[in-house]
């Protein structure tokens, strides 16, 4: 410890000079002290928190990379600049520029597809806006022609959709849930009144 320090010095005339005792003490290393303690005691938690966190992703993104690295199909040489390494990744690419081709060749046949039928229900409504339009102005009724449309559209839709016919009821027709009959197995009963034996 350095609390009790004697300082000597000499005169000029080489005698000793004595000084008093003088106490150390640092002022900065006090206050850095009761600062830090103050802080931790205020944010010591949140700290503690974010160090725990930050610790866990750290072991995450650590556990994933060696996932990847370990899972990867790629030759264990250690070196990136190998050929077999540098064969490997220019077949993996080129795989995967050929099954985007492939995917980007399908999409664009559906949606030329797509255009096709678009362009066909255009052209039909616009057919049969030009029928109405022909059978109105020979004085035919405007219910005939939407009778005739409407047939049309109700053929086209009934051939691409055919609902079950042969459904089932889930209950029975006499089924009431608020009398308690017709098929339910549960029924509510109400309690028994007046004191209870156990009391």
């Amino acid at each position: 410890k350095m609390d009790d320090v004697e300082i000597e010095d000499v005169n000029d005339d080489g005698s000793p000079y004595h000084v008093e005792k003088v106490p150390l003490t640092n002022q900065d290393v006090t206050s850095l002290a009761l600062t830090v303690g103050e802080f931790l005691s205020q944010y010591g938690w949140y700290l503690l928190a974010v160090t725990v966190m930050t610790y866990l992703l750290i072991q995450r993104l650590s556990k994933r990379r060696s996932t990847q690295n370990g899972s990867s199909s790629l030759p264990q040489t250690g070196e990136e600049q190998n050929p077999i390494y540098a064969a490997f990744v220019a077949r993996r690419q080129e795989a995967m520029e050929a099954a985007r081709r492939k995917m980007q060749e399908e999409l664009d046949a559906k949606a030329a597809i797509f255009r096709d039928k678009q362009k066909q229900q255009e052209e039909e409504k616009r057919r049969q806006k030009i029928e109405l339009w022909e059978s109105m102005q020979q004085g035919k009724s405007y219910k005939g022609a939407a009778k005739l449309s409407q047939t049309s559209e109700e053929a086209n839709s009934s051939s691409l959709l055919k609902p079950k016919t042969d459904k089932k009821p889930l209950r029975s027709a006499d089924y009431n849930p608020l009398t308690g009959q017709g098929g339910g197995s549960c029924s509510w009963r109400p309690g028994r009144r007046g004191p209870s034996s156990g009391g």
